[in-house]
Protein backbone atom coordinates (compact mmCIF):
# COMPACT_ATOMS: atom_id res chain seq x y z
CA UNK A 1 0.00 0.00 0.00
CA UNK A 2 1.50 3.40 -0.72
CA UNK A 3 2.29 6.14 1.45
CA UNK A 4 -0.21 8.66 0.27
CA UNK A 5 -2.97 5.55 0.88
CA UNK A 6 -1.40 5.08 4.09
CA UNK A 7 -2.34 8.88 4.64
CA UNK A 8 -5.48 9.15 3.29
CA UNK A 9 -6.96 6.54 5.19
CA UNK A 10 -7.33 8.17 8.79
CA UNK A 11 -7.72 11.24 7.01
CA UNK A 12 -10.61 10.00 5.59
CA UNK A 13 -11.97 8.47 8.47
CA UNK A 14 -11.97 11.72 10.01
CA UNK A 15 -13.78 13.66 7.33
CA UNK A 16 -16.39 11.25 7.09
CA UNK A 17 -17.13 11.42 10.95
CA UNK A 18 -17.32 15.05 10.57
CA UNK A 19 -19.41 15.03 7.15
CA UNK A 20 -21.91 12.35 8.70
CA UNK A 21 -22.38 15.24 11.78
CA UNK A 22 -22.88 17.82 8.89
CA UNK A 23 -25.61 15.57 7.32
CA UNK A 24 -27.44 14.88 10.25
CA UNK A 25 -27.50 18.80 11.31
CA UNK A 26 -28.72 19.27 7.54
CA UNK A 27 -31.20 16.62 7.86
CA UNK A 28 -32.56 18.16 11.06
CA UNK A 29 -32.92 21.62 9.64
CA UNK A 30 -34.55 20.37 6.13
CA UNK A 31 -36.74 18.23 7.77
CA UNK A 32 -37.98 21.14 9.98
CA UNK A 33 -38.13 23.48 6.85
CA UNK A 34 -40.39 20.94 4.91
CA UNK A 35 -42.21 19.14 7.84
CA UNK A 36 -42.40 21.96 10.24
CA UNK A 37 -41.58 19.99 12.96
CA UNK A 38 -38.44 19.67 15.08
CA UNK A 39 -37.89 15.75 15.02
CA UNK A 40 -38.41 13.29 12.17
CA UNK A 41 -40.10 10.28 12.01
CA UNK A 42 -38.40 7.18 12.19
CA UNK A 43 -39.55 3.36 11.58
CA UNK A 44 -41.05 3.16 15.26
CA UNK A 45 -43.28 5.68 15.47
CA UNK A 46 -46.41 4.28 15.74
CA UNK A 47 -48.56 7.70 15.28
CA UNK A 48 -46.86 8.28 11.60
CA UNK A 49 -48.19 6.78 8.75
CA UNK A 50 -45.93 5.46 6.21
CA UNK A 51 -45.58 8.05 3.93
CA UNK A 52 -44.18 10.02 5.91
CA UNK A 53 -41.30 7.78 7.42
CA UNK A 54 -40.86 6.54 4.24
CA UNK A 55 -40.68 10.31 2.81
CA UNK A 56 -38.09 11.14 5.83
CA UNK A 57 -35.91 8.33 5.49
CA UNK A 58 -35.34 8.82 1.42
CA UNK A 59 -34.75 12.73 2.29
CA UNK A 60 -32.23 11.78 5.35
CA UNK A 61 -30.77 9.37 3.03
CA UNK A 62 -30.48 11.60 -0.77
CA UNK A 63 -28.68 13.90 1.99
CA UNK A 64 -26.26 11.51 3.60
CA UNK A 65 -25.15 10.50 0.23
CA UNK A 66 -24.57 14.06 -1.02
CA UNK A 67 -22.80 14.80 1.80
CA UNK A 68 -20.25 11.48 2.22
CA UNK A 69 -19.81 12.19 -1.71
CA UNK A 70 -18.66 15.75 -1.46
CA UNK A 71 -16.43 15.09 1.41
CA UNK A 72 -15.05 11.81 -0.18
CA UNK A 73 -14.50 13.35 -3.03
CA UNK A 74 -13.23 16.81 -1.34
CA UNK A 75 -10.65 14.84 1.04
CA UNK A 76 -9.49 12.86 -2.31
CA UNK A 77 -8.77 16.36 -3.82
CA UNK A 78 -7.09 17.69 -0.83
CA UNK A 79 -4.46 14.86 -0.82
CA UNK A 80 -3.49 14.88 -4.52
CA UNK A 81 -3.13 19.25 -4.28
CA UNK A 82 -0.98 17.99 -1.22
CA UNK A 83 1.07 14.91 -2.78
CA UNK A 84 0.67 15.08 -6.22
CA UNK A 85 -0.90 11.84 -6.30
CA UNK A 86 -4.62 10.41 -6.24
CA UNK A 87 -5.31 8.44 -3.27
CA UNK A 88 -6.74 5.42 -5.08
Amino acid sequence: MSGVRLLYKPLGMAFGMVGGLAASALFQRTWKAVAGEDDAPDAHDEDRAWGEILAAAALQGAIFAVVRAAVDRGGAVGVRRLTGRWPG
